[in-house]
Formats: structure tokens, sequence, C-alpha cells
């Protein structure tokens, strides 16, 4: 195991010093990659995200999750079993998008208002691109006449997956606990209680205006963390400059897999098939993104990235038999 540890050590440390050398090398390239990064948060991910991050926050501490999802939590329920803020995650999940789905699920179980295993079970599903996102941005980038089919298998995989995790209990605990690692600084809870290494005495609900100060501050450290993982990951594409000859499809399947927005932008229409295929993925940005969103739990990314592979691979075949047919 430790000569595990410094061939790792050894392999970061290239690659570091390999970036330092071609972010010297190639400046004004580098310059480009970052900016593309950085103009895609501040144009993109705050006007989308940080309203929904606010305001989720400020429900989430005004314990008024659980009566804005009155109306619809019977049929989200009766069909996923889920609790009150079980349905609440699912709803604001999937109609903002990633990575608000990983950021409830994270603030829900640290506030003890999920219980482990559901907040486990609903990472898997209810982190995904959002329908604004997939609309307003993908469709017409990728120009799809006819974005109904698309739609359809980009939210429908993931709600037919956390039905069968959700109500086929053996089978997601065959499937997931190979994949499993636990944070031995926090205890591990089953029923819905704050789940912290350390147990803070209770306190009363916060005013409006001090939910209102701590959701906008939440907020605004959760996006610039964002914005700092999409700077890094499109700084990325720097690593094959050097190999002029790289076939252009590999590297921009590179892309998509590095940071989707920003593959998407450098792909267009090039890579129709491949991008739809890798939007549930979300690239390895996405995956850093949701690790931030629940570094302060115990929920483990790994399992997480697994299961997104699962519903990728799923909907690679649904779009080889659509091709075909």
């Amino acid at each position: 195991m430790h000569k595990i540890d410094q061939f790792y050590r050894f392999l970061f440390t290239a690659l570091a010093l390999y970036l330092i050398v071609l972010l010297l090398r190639y400046p004004a390239l580098s310059l480009e990659y970052a900016s593309t990064g950085l103009n895609l948060w501040f144009t993109k991910m705050v006007p989308t995200l940080l309203p929904f991050m606010i305001l989720s926050g400020i429900m989430i501490r005004m314990n008024l999750t659980e009566g804005f999802v009155s109306l619809l939590h019977p049929l989200l329920h009766c069909i996923f079993g889920t609790s009150r803020n079980g349905s609440y995650t699912i709803i604001m999940g999937f109609l903002c998008g990633f990575p608000m789905g990983a950021r409830i699920v994270g603030e829900l179980y640290e506030s003890g208002k999920l219980s482990r295993s559901e907040s486990a079970k609903l990472l898997y599903f209810c982190n995904n691109i959002g329908p604004i996102y997939f609309l307003s941005y993908v469709v017409p980038t990728l120009a799809i006449d006819k974005p109904l089919i698309p739609f359809l298998i980009m939210y429908g995989i993931p709600l037919i997956y956390g039905f069968v995790i959700l109500r086929a209990p053996l089978l997601f605990h065959a499937v997931t606990i190979p994949f499993s690692i636990h944070n031995t600084k926090s205890i591990q809870c089953d029923k819905p209680q704050p789940c912290t290494a350390s147990q803070p005495p209770k306190q009363a609900h916060p005013t409006l205006l001090a939910a209102i100060d701590a959701s906008v501050l939440s907020g605004l450290l959760g996006i610039a963390r964002l914005g700092g993982y999409m700077v890094f990951f499109n700084l990325l594409n720097i690593v094959f400059v050097p190999f002029q000859h790289t076939n252009a499809v590999l590297l921009n399947v590179y892309r998509c897999i590095l940071e989707i927005t920003s593959g998407i932008d450098y792909s267009g229409q090039s890579l129709f098939y491949p991008i739809l295929i890798l939007l549930p993925f979300g690239g390895f940005s996405c995956i850093a993104q949701t690790y931030s969103m629940i570094r302060q739990t115990d929920l483990s990314v790994r399992p997480y990235i697994f299961h997104k592979v699962i519903q990728t691979a799923i909907t690679a075949v649904c779009y080889f038999v659509l091709y075909i047919y």
C-alpha cells in the first residue's frame, strides 16, 4: 500500500510539473482556456444556479421544505416511497439541475432532515443536467430538431433508475456495498437526525433575515467553488496541446469528459450522439463539484460515480437502439 501511495504521489507531482511547464510555454492559450471556464461560469451557472441555491437554503433553514411539497408528496411517496424531504429533493434536483441535487441532499442530510440511506439513494439519480440548461443550451448547440425523445431519455432514465434503487432495496444493497466507503469522522444514521461528528445543541429556527443572510453567504461560497472547478478543468484542455496530431474527435471527447459545458461549446454538432450519451455522466468537473457539495457529510462520491456510469451506459444503449431503428 505504501508503494502504491508513493506511485500516486510521483504521478501527481509529474502531472503538476507538466502543467506548470505548459502554462509557461503557452501563456496565451492558458489564458483562453481559463477565460472560457470563467465566462461559462459567470454567464451560465451564476444566473441559473445562485438564485436556487439561496432560495433552497432559506427553505431548508426555516423548515419550509415539507410544506412546499405537500401537493406532490403523496404521488411521489406512492411511486418512490420517499419522505417529504426526499420528495423535495427529487423536485428541486430535477428542476434546478446539477449540482443542486447534490447540494440539497448534503444540506438536508447534514441538518438531520434526511436519513443516510435515503440521502445516498437520492444522490444517485437526483443530480443531473437541468432541463433549462438542456433546452436552452444543449438543444440549440446540437441543433436538435425534435428534442422530445432526447429529453425523455435524459430524465426518464434517472427517474426509472431512482424507482428501482428506492423500491428494490436488496438489489441496491448488493450493487452498492462493494463500492461504498464511509468517513469515520461522521456517525452513521438510518433515521433523520443531524449526522455530524459532534452533535451541536438544538437551536431555535432562525428568523427570515438570519436565514437569508446565511443562505446568501452559503450560496456565494458554493457558486464560487463551482467557478474554481470550471476554470481548473477547462485549463486541463492544455494537456494535449503539444501533441498537434491528436485526433480531433478524441480531443473533443476528452474535452467533454473533462467539463461537459466547454466540451459542447468546442465540439458543437460534430459529436452529436457522444454528447447526448455523456450528459448523464457530466464529466470530471461535475464529479468534483458533486464531491464539494457533500464533502461535509459521510456520503461517498465513489458509489455516486458508479451509478452515474451505469446510467450513462443505459443511455448509450437507448441511443444505439434508436440509431438502428
